[in-house]
């Protein structure tokens, strides 16, 4: 069933066989990736289909299928098929895609494949070469291995949640899956890194990605910030922890962004907005003191934007060279022109999408195919 050869001969990953066995968005947001790529990847669905087929509305109409958009949003590229592991001949013709695979991806809790012979030590006898990559909430060991991982849960254990909000108000989460979606990504990377290791040594062997392995890994500064001080960071709001003045300020229309992380765009701004004088004081010349000094400093700056408008303050921004931008809607972002200009989005068959973020020099994305319908090449 694998493709005979690639639909895109010039795609950084064109032959890479892949079979998904995976749904929601950790695994297929992973899959995806390796679909733009140019892999061929398979998609395995049960009879019931992957749950995100039904979480709408919104619905897309393609094909004569009415499936939630959030299905469109993690499966574009793929090639699907339904197999159920309980009947013997769908679980050999899954096997045999194993068996003829360089890459199996699944998000199933640790050991659930193992009885239907589809658990990575069982494959590997077929097929040495092959990279598996488990992906769970909580990893292949440890005690919560067998607990269950949703991305919300795992945004409040990872302390993402304490971290974002308003100082005074309550924990709040991301405003996307950014624990299932960090998880997707690093797999990707984690996947093409052991493919690079099996060029060299010719063996595969088993990854095993943990949705909260990857949102603690994203805790970056804050986490060191703990680290040197044993205190807990506190939610800041739209401040920066280690930067200011660096935050939301506002205009006589609207509010705006301004990220002058060093002392050298500070005295750029400053000089925009005619108050170079505020460097005459001590606790602002420095970031160091502009951090210990932040809410008068912020509300000086606030006080001056407060009489541009927002255009006007862009603009001026944009032509001293300080980091500015406006807090836009998704209608505005895929109408500016920078985002066009990059062809973010795009609409294989008529279906709207986002390609992977990858520009190359001398390779190409493979963008041209839609998600499946549920079972459409089990007669290819």
């Amino acid at each position: 069933m694998w493709l005979k050869k690639p639909r895109n001969q010039n795609a950084p990953l064109a032959g890479l066989k892949v079979l998904e066995l995976a749904r929601v968005l950790a695994g297929p947001w992973a899959g995806q990736i390796l679909a733009d790529l140019g892999a061929d990847v398979i998609k395995v669905e049960s009879p019931e289909g992957d749950n995100t087929r039904i979480w709408g509305p919104p619905w897309i109409e393609h094909g004569g299928e009415k499936t939630a958009a959030y299905y469109h949003g993690c499966n574009r590229g793929k090639r699907g098929i339904v197999a159920n592991f309980r009947d013997a001949d769908d679980l050999t013709a899954i096997k045999a895609l194993a068996a003829g695979a360089d890459v199996v991806l699944e998000n199933f809790k640790p050991g659930a494949l193992a009885k239907f012979g589809l658990d990575y030590a069982s494959l590997a006898e077929a097929n040495p070469a092959l990279v598996y990559c488990s992906i769970t909430g909580f990893g292949q060991d440890g005690p919560r291995r067998d607990e269950p991982g949703y991305d919300f849960v795992i945004q409040a254990m990872s302390g993402f949640m304490s971290l974002t909000g308003e100082p005074e108000g309550d924990p709040m989460k991301h405003g996307v899956s950014i624990s299932d979606l960090a998880c997707g990504l690093w797999s990707a990377n984690a996947v093409q890194s052991a493919l690079l290791m099996r060029h060299r040594t010719g063996k595969g062997q088993w990854i095993d990605m943990s949705l909260l392995d990857c949102s603690v890994g994203l805790l970056a500064n804050q986490a060191m910030s703990f680290f040197a001080t044993g205190e807990n960071p506190p939610r800041m709001g739209n401040a920066h922890a280690q930067v200011s003045a660096y935050g939301v300020f506002p205009t006589k229309d609207g509010s705006v962004v301004l990220a002058p992380a060093n002392d050298a765009l500070f005295r750029k701004l400053l000089a925009l907005l005619d108050r170079p004088d505020l460097l005459e004081e001590t606790r602002f010349a420095t970031n160091e003191g502009r951090v210990a000094n932040r809410a008068e400093i912020d509300g000086l700056i606030a006080g001056e934007t407060a009489k541009w408008s927002r255009e006007d303050l862009l603009a001026a921004c944009a032509e001293k060279g300080v980091p500015a931008g406006p807090i836009n809607t998704l209608d505005q972002v895929f109408a500016d022109p920078q985002v066009e200009a990059r062809g973010m989005q795009i609409s294989p068959e008529g279906v709207p999408g986002l390609r992977s973020p990858f520009s190359f020099s001398d390779a190409e994305m493979t963008l041209d195919r839609p998600s499946p319908a549920k079972g459409e090449h089990n007669r290819s």
